[in-house]
């Protein structure tokens, strides 16, 4: 499966950006989907996931400014970042494993699919 984000771009702070990341080769259904993302001079960490189930889990950093979601053709992904902060600032990675499970949906080491990141910048 190859994966493809896009959206990626600048935003003032307390402004919006969508995220989409496009499958092809296979379809995410009965796959967990997670976002990613590595901030200037940090290690890649975890933002959300979609897990096989449906069920939808955020990092304690973005809960309740991002959402993530899935269209009905089970091809793409979207995480609708609002509220952006200056902190948000990294390139956002979108990844996919059919084996993922829920007690490690958020850990990189379970997703063997990744796409290319996206760049998000949001200014103060």
């Amino acid at each position: 499966v190859q994966l493809q984000a896009s959206g990626g771009g600048s935003a003032q702070a307390g402004g919006s950006l969508r995220l989409s990341c496009a499958a092809s080769g296979r379809t995410f259904r009965r796959a967990a989907v997670a976002w990613f993302r590595r901030a200037p001079g940090m290690e890649r960490s975890f933002v959300a996931a979609i897990n096989r189930s449906g069920g939808i889990i955020y990092s304690d950093s973005v809960k309740g400014r991002f959402t993530m979601s899935r269209d009905n053709t089970w091809n793409t992904v979207y995480l609708q970042m609002n509220s952006l902060r200056p902190e948000d600032t990294a390139i956002y990675y979108c990844a996919t494993d059919s084996s993922v499970i829920a007690s490690n949906v958020a850990s990189q080491s379970a997703y063997a699919y990744w796409g290319l990141g996206t760049l998000v910048t949001v200014s103060s």
